[in-house]
C-alpha cells in the first residue's frame, strides 16, 4: 500500500508539473517578446506604426498592410475550409460505410502531416498558374492563392476534430430521432450536428488558428507585397502577412536595431491575435458545456 501511495504521489506531482510548465513556457515566451518588441513603441512614432507603408530601409514600419494581409488570407482560408471540413466530417462520421471511413480518416491525417513548404512548392507550380490563367491576372501569386492553400492546410484539423465530436454523440440520440420519423438527413442536421456544436466550433477555431500561424506557404505564394488590402479586389492582388515578414526579414536585421524591435512587435501582435482566437474557442466550448449541463439537469 505504501508503494502504491508513493507512486500515486509522484505521478500526481509530475502531471501537475507538466500542466504548470505549459503555462510557464507560454508566459516566458510572451515576456521575451515584450522585452524585445516593446522598445519599438519608443523608437517608432505611433503614427508610423499604424501607417500604410512597410519599407524598413527608409524607416517606414507601418503594420497595417501586414495585419490586413494576414486577415484577408485567414478569412479566405476559413471560408474555404469551414464548409468543406464540416461536410467532410459529416460524411465520414454519418454517411460513409465503415470500410470507407477506415480509408478516409487516415488519409486526412496524412494530409495534416504534409510539410507546409511542400504545399507552397505545389502552390507555385500548380495553383498559381491556374489562378493566373483562369482570372487573367498578371501574376498568380495573390491573396486568393494563399487562401486556397491555407484552406487546404486548415482542412485536416477541422475534419479530424469535427469528426471526433460528431462520433462522440451518443447513438441513442440518432435512434430516438429516427424513431420519431425523422429522415437520416434531418437527424444529422437537427440532432447530431447541434449535439456536437461545441466540438465543431472548436474545430473551426483551431483551423483558423492553424491558418493564422502558417508561415512558409504564404511566404511562397502570396507575392510578398506589403500593400494595404482594400475591397474585394485585394483577393487577386499580392499581399504580405505578418508571419511571412518575420520569416523573410529576421535573418537580415542587426540585433538591437529599430527594424529588429519592429519585427518583434509584429510577433507580439501575432501572439495576441492567436491568444484571442484560442480564448474565444475555449469560451465557446465552456458556454456550450454549461448549457448542456443545464439542459440535462
Amino acid at each position: 500500500m505504501e508503494e502504491i501511495h508513493w507512486s500515486e504521489f509522484v505521478i500526481t506531482r509530475l502531471i501537475k508539473a507538466a500542466g504548470y510548465s505549459a503555462i510557464l513556457i507560454v508566459s516566458l515566451i510572451f515576456i521575451f517578446l515584450l522585452r524585445e518588441g516593446s522598445p519599438a513603441l519608443i523608437e517608432i512614432p505611433l503614427p508610423t506604426i499604424f501607417s500604410e507603408r512597410w519599407y524598413p530601409i527608409e524607416d517606414y514600419f507601418g503594420m497595417l498592410p501586414l495585419i490586413g494581409g494576414s486577415i484577408v488570407v485567414t478569412l479566405g482560408a476559413a471560408l474555404i475550409a469551414m464548409p468543406l471540413g464540416i461536410s467532410t466530417a459529416i460524411f465520414i462520421s454519418e454517411i460513409a460505410p465503415r470500410w470507407a471511413r477506415e480509408i478516409l480518416k487516415p488519409m486526412v491525417e496524412v494530409l495534416a502531416g504534409l510539410p507546409s513548404v511542400l504545399l507552397g512548392f505545389l502552390g507555385i507550380l500548380v495553383v498559381a498558374p491556374i489562378v493566373r490563367e483562369t482570372l487573367n491576372l498578371p501574376t498568380g501569386l495573390t491573396a486568393l492563392t494563399g487562401a486556397l492553400l491555407l484552406g487546404a492546410i486548415s482542412l485536416p484539423t477541422i475534419v479530424s476534430v469535427a469528426e471526433d465530436a460528431l462520433d462522440a454523440v451518443p447513438k441513442t440520440y440518432r435512434d430516438a430521432s429516427l424513431a420519431l420519423g425523422a429522415t437520416h438527413w434531418q437527424t444529422i442536421w437537427r440532432v447530431t450536428l447541434p449535439a456536437a456544436r461545441s466540438g465543431v466550433l472548436t474545430a473551426v477555431m483551431l483551423g483558423i488558428g492553424r491558418a493564422i500561424g502558417e508561415t512558409m506557404t504564404v511566404m511562397m505564394v502570396t507575392g510578398n507585397a506589403p500593400i494595404l488590402p482594400q475591397g474585394l479586389s485585394a483577393l487577386v492582388k499580392p499581399i504580405r502577412t505578418m508571419t511571412a515578414t518575420i520569416a523573410a526579414e529576421m535573418g537580415e536585421v542587426a540585433n538591437g536595431s529599430v527594424h529588429y524591435h519592429a519585427l518583434f512587435l509584429i510577433g507580439i501582435t501575432l501572439f495576441v491575435i492567436s491568444l484571442i482566437v484560442n480564448l474565444a474557442a475555449a469560451s465557446v466550448v465552456f458556454r456550450q458545456r454549461k448549457r448542456a449541463e443545464r439542459i440535462l439537469s
